[in-house]
């Protein structure tokens, strides 16, 4: 695929976005959801050997392919690896499946309600990287605990000030100011942040678009103006914590939004599993989450 038709593939694609992005806090986790016990790896690259098994496994399955996973989010790590003894953007590209990948160093310390991203190191390089490997674009997360108005606006312009910085390499970003779906004031934070999002969108320079990734909202319908903007190129949503079946329910309720999720999508998987059932498993999910996606029980 030429960037051209990775855009549109991610603009009007009928299908979701896969994230494979564990990063070294949420590894072991992942990992243990896995089957895979703390005492089976001795140290960090052991760790990673391990979990980018774990996604090569799911790369090279059968019922991972562009026709219901139109893209996919890899940390950097697996991005640098192979899978099938290919590149792993060559192996998803090959797939249909367009590539971007995880560029944020993790989160600060609460302040105002909200946890901006820590610096991040050699970003220039890593974006230089990316594009040397043939990644659409890039995925950026920070979180809202509170519906603080300052917070929330400090937020917004960090995921802005970032996401210029992608445009200007040629990448297309996700921007992703995920809101505590657990706060008591969850609601009360989707509101402001979408209102602080559109402001950012409607000042932006050029025609440059860029994608969303946020909780799904408390009240179904609620970033209908985001999917609508035109500087919007799609808007997807985490599971945030959401078993799967409850994700699929409440992201069915909301035009325009697709699923990027990570623990939904892979929750049931077992490195214990023989590869038909590992198959099984893997596609069923896959099946479930891309009906949710594009099967609303809402009117457009």
């Amino acid at each position: 695929m030429q960037t051209n038709e990775m855009a549109a593939k991610i603009a009007d694609g009928n299908g979701f976005i896969a994230a494979l992005d564990q990063s070294g806090g949420s590894t072991p986790k992942a990992l243990n959801g896995y089957g895979v016990e703390d005492g089976a790896w001795a140290d960090d690259e052991e760790m990673f050997g391990l979990i980018h098994a774990m996604r090569s496994r799911i790369i090279s399955s059968p019922c991972f392919s562009g026709d219901k996973v139109i893209g996919a989010i890899l940390f950097e790590r697996t991005m640098d690896g192979t899978v099938d003894g290919k590149p792993t953007t060559q192996a998803l590209i090959e797939r249909g499946v367009v590539p971007f990948i995880k560029i944020d160093k993790g989160l600060e310390d609460e302040a105002n309600g909200v946890q901006l991203m820590k610096p991040m190191p050699d970003f220039d390089a890593l974006l230089t990287r990316a594009n040397s490997h043939g990644v659409f674009g890039t995925k950026e997360r920070s979180v809202i605990n509170l519906a603080n108005p300052e917070g929330i606006a400090a937020i917004v312009v960090q995921q802005f000030e970032v996401a210029r910085q992608v445009l200007a390499h040629g990448l297309v970003p996700i921007i992703e100011p995920e809101v505590n779906i657990r706060s008591a004031e969850r609601a009360a934070a989707d509101a402001i942040l979408r209102d602080e999002i559109i402001k950012a969108l409607d000042a932006m320079p050029g025609d440059d678009r860029v994608m969303l990734k946020l909780s799904i909202p408390a009240t179904a319908g609620l970033f209908d103006a985001l999917v609508d903007h035109p500087r919007v190129l799609r808007v997807v949503a985490l599971s945030g914590g959401f078993a799967r079946a409850e994700a699929c329910a409440q992201l069915a309720r909301n035009r325009g939004m697709i699923a990027s999720f990570s623990r939904a999508l892979l929750s049931d998987l077992r490195t214990q599993m023989d590869d038909d059932a590992f198959d099984a498993s893997l596609g069923g999910a896959i099946d479930e989450i891309h009906a949710a996606s594009t099967t609303k029980t809402v009117a457009s």
